[in-house]
C-alpha cells in the first residue's frame, strides 16, 4: 500500500525551511500562457487532459481511461497527478499528457527547459523511472528519453524538481519536433522490473535557467468576504517579474494554515468555495517563484460564510459576474478581453457592449461608485474614438494596446464586423441614457457616444444590389468576401434594429422583414410547432437554437408586451428557453445531470472545443453552460432560480469561480472549463437585473431613437401585455410558464 501521507504540501515544507532558488517569470496571463504546462485539474477524480493505456502483463492505475487527481500531496494546491504503475517484461504502459488549449491561448513556450516537480512517496530509484517523449502541435514527435537521466533517486517523500533539457530530444517524425509548440508529454515503461511504483507529477513548466535570487514581497490583504456556501479573498499585487504563483492558505478553528490553492499572477483574487453555510476561516497568502522561494505570509484575515436568501444570492453572481468587466478589463483601453487566460491584447468588440451594461448594473447596485463607472466608460469612448473602424463599424477585435484590427479569423477578417459593432452600440447607447444627467461626466459622455453612434454607416453593409438585407463583414482589402447575409432566428436582431434606428445612416424598415426575417427568400425563421407540450412561434426549422439567441439582442431591447407581424419576442424567447429545460428534464442522450435543475444549452467552448449546443440530440454532448440557463432569469425566473441554486450549491466548488459562474461543465466526461468568457458572464448580470428592476431595458429603451424605429417595423402593443409582463420581487414564486 502506498504511503501518501510521507509525500506532504511541499509549500507547507518550504515556507517554514526558508528554501531557496528562483526563475524568472513576467506578470501577465499571457506569460502564465506561455510557461505552464500542468498547474491544476479542475476535475476532482481524474485528470481530464490525460489518456493512458497498458499492455498485459504491465499495468497502470487510471481512472476511467485518465490518470487520477491526488489530493493529500502536492506542489500548487490543491492536487497534483498521480502516476501509478507496474512494468513487466514483454508489457507496456503510456499516457498522454495534454495541454489545456484554451481559447486564444499562444501556444508557444520561450522557454528551453521542461520542468516538473515529482514525489515519490515510497521513492523511487532514477532507472526506474518512466521515459518519456514530447509531441508537438504540427504532430511532430521525439524518440524517448529516460527521465531518471536527469535526476538522482527520489527520496521518500520528498519533492524534487526535475530539470530536462528541451534540446536533449531528438525528433523521431518526418518532419523536425518544434519544441516551442509543444502541447503533449508522453510518459512510457522503461525498466521491467515488476514492481509496483507510485509517482507524483505537479507543476509542469517550460522555462529557462533561474537568473538571479532574492526574496519576493509579501502581498497585502484587502479583504476576506464571506458568501453563503463560499468566501473571496483578495490582496494586492506584488509586483516583481520573478513572481510565478500566489499561494492561499487557509485556517479553521485555530488549526494550522494550510495551502489550499493558488492563483496566477495579474489576478489578486482567490475563491475558497468551502460549500458550508456556517464556517468560519482565516487566511494568509504569499507570493513565490517556480523554484518555490516563497515570500512571508501577509497578514491574516478573517470571514465567514451564512445562509443567504434567494435575493442575495442573485446580487452574488450579478457581482462576480460584473468583476470580469471591471477587474480582468485590459488596462489601457478599459475594454473587455475576450477570454481569461488568454490573448492579454485581444479585446472583443461586442464583448465590451455587453460589458457596458454589466458596468451600469455594477454602478446601480452599489460595486462601484457612479463616478468609477463613467471614469471608466470616458475611457473606453476614448479609445474607440481612435480605433480602427471602416465606414463607422469597428472590427470584431482589436488589439487593447494600438486600438488596430486583430484579424483573428483569418485574411479576410481585417475589417468591419457589424453584428460586434451592434452589440457594442447597445451597451453604448443604455450607458448614454444612465450617465446623462451625471454633470461634467455625464454630458462629455453622452456627446461622446452619441458622435460614436453617429458614426456608423450602417446602410454601408446592404452589399448587394437589392439592397434588402445587411451583411456581417467587410474588409477595405477584401470588401465582401465574406459574403454573410444577416438572415434567420439567431442572435442578430439587434444589428437590424439599431440599422434602421441610426439618426445618421439609418436603412429602411422593410428589410427588418426582407433581411432579418428573410421574407422573399425562403428563409427559415417562423416556427409554429410544439416542442414538449411548449409552442414556438419564431425558432427557424428546429427547437429555436442556442439560448443566446434569447440574450444577446435583449439585453437592452425590451421585448415585453409588444409583438411584430411573427410574435411577442418575450413571449417567444420564454418559450425557447422553456424549450431548453424540458429537453434536459426528457434528456434523450441520457447525459449525467441533466434534469430541471440542471439545463442551459448555448454555444460555448466545450470540452472538444466551441459547439453552438442546443436541444438536439445532434449538437448536444452533455455540456451545460450557466449563462444558457441564468441568462433566461427575465423570462424563467423560477426555473431560472432553480439551475442557479443547483449551480452554486450542488455543484460549487468546480462550477463556481472568482467571477461567478464557469463558462460551462460537463458531468458526463467530467470536465469544468477553466476561461472565463467576454460574451458569457455579463448576459447573467444583466438579465438578472432586468428581472429585478428592467434596469437595463429602461435606459436602452429610453434612447429618442427607439420608439420611432419600432413603430417602423410595425411593432405593436399586446393585446394583453400583461402576458408577458415581467415580475419584479425576486422572492415572488410566480410562474411565468403558463398562458
Amino acid at each position: 500500500m502506498r504511503n501518501v501521507r510521507f509525500c506532504r504540501s511541499v509549500s507547507a515544507l518550504l515556507l517554514l525551511s526558508g528554501y531557496t532558488g528562483i526563475t524568472p517569470l513576467a506578470r501577465a496571463d499571457q506569460n502564465y500562457s506561455q510557461q505552464v504546462f500542468f498547474e491544476n485539474s479542475l476535475s476532482p477524480g481524474s485528470y481530464f487532459y490525460s489518456e493512458g493505456r497498458a499492455s498485459a502483463p504491465s499495468t497502470m492505475h487510471l481512472i476511467d481511461g485518465r490518470l487520477p487527481v491526488e489530493t493529500s500531496s502536492f506542489v500548487s494546491a490543491p492536487n497534483a497527478l498521480e502516476l501509478q504503475w507496474q512494468s513487466k517484461p514483454e508489457g507496456g504502459w503510456s499516457v498522454e499528457l495534454r495541454l489545456y488549449e484554451w481559447r486564444n491561448r499562444t501556444l508557444g513556450f520561450p522557454g528551453n527547459y521542461l520542468w516538473i516537480w515529482m514525489c515519490a512517496p515510497d521513492g523511487i530509484q532514477a532507472k526506474a523511472l518512466p521515459k518519456l517523449a514530447l509531441h508537438d502541435s504540427g504532430g511532430n514527435f521525439t524518440e524517448t528519453l529516460a527521465i531518471g537521466t536527469f535526476t538522482s533517486d527520489l527520496l521518500p517523500g520528498k519533492w524534487t524538481r526535475v530539470r530536462i533539457p528541451l534540446s536533449a530530444f531528438k525528433t523521431a517524425s518526418v518532419h523536425p519536433f518544434q519544441a516551442h509548440h509543444l502541447n503533449r508529454l508522453i510518459f512510457l515503461q522503461d525498466a521491467a522490473d515488476s514492481a509496483p511504483h507510485t509517482l507524483f507529477l505537479d507543476d509542469i513548466r517550460v522555462e529557462d535557467e533561474p537568473q538571479s535570487e532574492h526574496t519576493l514581497q509579501s502581498p497585502t490583504i484587502v479583504s476576506a468576504k464571506g458568501y453563503e456556501r463560499h468566501i473571496d479573498i483578495t490582496w494586492k499585487p506584488v509586483d516583481d517579474p520573478t513572481l510565478a504563483q500566489y499561494v492561499i492558505y487557509r485556517s479553521v478553528g485555530g488549526a494550522p494554515f494550510q495551502p489550499i490553492g493558488v492563483e496566477r499572477p495579474g489576478v489578486n483574487r482567490f475563491c475558497d468555495f468551502t460549500g458550508d453555510p456556517h464556517m468560519t476561516a482565516s487566511y494568509r497568502v504569499t507570493a513565490r517563484t517556480s523554484t518555490l522561494r516563497e515570500s512571508l505570509p501577509s497578514g491574516v484575515v478573517t470571514a465567514s460564510t451564512r445562509p443567504m436568501t434567494d435575493d442575495e444570492l442573485l446580487t452574488m453572481v450579478e457581482e462576480a459576474s460584473f468583476r470580469y468587466y471591471w477587474e480582468a478589463a485590459e488596462p489601457h483601453s478599459g475594454m473587455t478581453r475576450e477570454s481569461q487566460p488568454g490573448d492579454d491584447d485581444m479585446v472583443a468588440v461586442g464583448a465590451s457592449g455587453f460589458g457596458i451594461m454589466a458596468l451600469v448594473v455594477g454602478a446601480e447596485r452599489g460595486f462601484i461608485t457612479r463616478q468609477e463607472a463613467s471614469d471608466r466608460l470616458l475611457r473606453i469612448t476614448g479609445f474607440l474614438a481612435t480605433a480602427d473602424r471602416f465606414h463607422g463599424a469597428w472590427p470584431h477585435f482589436l488589439s487593447g494596446s494600438t486600438g488596430h484590427c486583430l484579424p483573428v479569423f483569418g485574411i479576410y477578417d481585417n475589417g468591419a464586423d457589424l453584428v460586434e459593432t451592434s452589440f457594442l452600440m447597445e451597451g453604448l447607447l443604455t450607458a448614454r441614457q444612465y450617465f446623462k444627467n451625471d454633470g461634467a461626466a455625464g454630458h462629455e459622455l453622452y456627446q461622446r457616444i452619441t458622435a460614436l453612434w453617429e458614426g456608423v454607416d450602417w446602410n454601408w453593409f446592404r452589399a448587394t444590389p437589392k439592397h434588402d438585407a445587411l451583411y456581417w463583414h467587410w474588409s477595405p482589402d477584401y470588401s465582401f468576401e465574406i459574403a454573410n447575409r444577416l438572415t434567420g432566428w439567431n442572435e442578430v436582431m439587434i444589428t437590424y434594429l439599431l440599422a434602421i434606428a441610426s439618426p445618421r445612416h439609418g436603412i429602411p424598415a422593410g428589410d427588418f422583414y426582407s433581411g432579418f426575417a428573410g421574407e422573399g427568400i425562403g428563409a427559415h425563421y417562423a416556427n409554429h410547432q410544439t416542442f414538449y407540450g411548449i409552442p414556438l412561434a419564431v425558432g427557424g426549422p428546429g427547437t429555436g437554437g442556442p439560448l443566446f439567441f434569447t440574450d444577446y439582442s435583449f439585453m437592452g431591447f425590451n421585448p415585453r408586451g409588444i409583438h411584430d407581424k411573427f410574435t411577442d419576442y418575450f413571449v417567444n424567447n420564454r418559450d425557447q428557453a422553456l424549450i431548453n429545460q424540458a429537453y434536459c428534464i426528457h434528456n434523450p442522450n441520457h447525459w449525467r445531470g441533466y434534469g430541471a435543475d440542471d439545463w442551459g444549452l448555448t454555444a460555448v467552448d466545450g470540452p472538444e472545443g466551441y459547439v453552438p449546443y442546443e436541444p438536439t440530440q445532434s449538437l448536444d454532448d452533455g455540456t451545460i453552460a450557466p449563462t444558457g440557463a441564468i441568462s433566461a432569469m427575465a423570462y424563467t425566473p423560477e426555473q431560472s432560480t432553480t439551475a442557479l441554486l443547483h449551480f452554486y450549491r450542488d455543484l460549487g466548488a468546480q462550477v463556481w469561480s472568482i467571477y461567478g459562474f464557469r463558462d460551462a461543465f460537463n458531468l458526463q466526461k467530467d470536465w469544468y472549463s477553466g476561461i472565463t468568457m467576454g460574451l458569457n458572464q455579463a448576459p447573467m448580470a444583466v438579465m438578472i437585473e432586468n428581472w429585478r428592476s428592467g434596469l437595463i431595458w429602461k435606459n436602452f429603451m429610453a434612447n429618442p431613437e427607439i420608439a420611432p424605429m419600432l413603430d417602423a417595423i410595425g411593432f405593436r402593443a399586446d393585446k394583453s401585455a400583461n402576458r408577458a409582463e415581467i415580475i419584479r420581487d425576486p422572492q415572488s414564486r410566480k410562474r411565468l410558464d403558463t398562458p
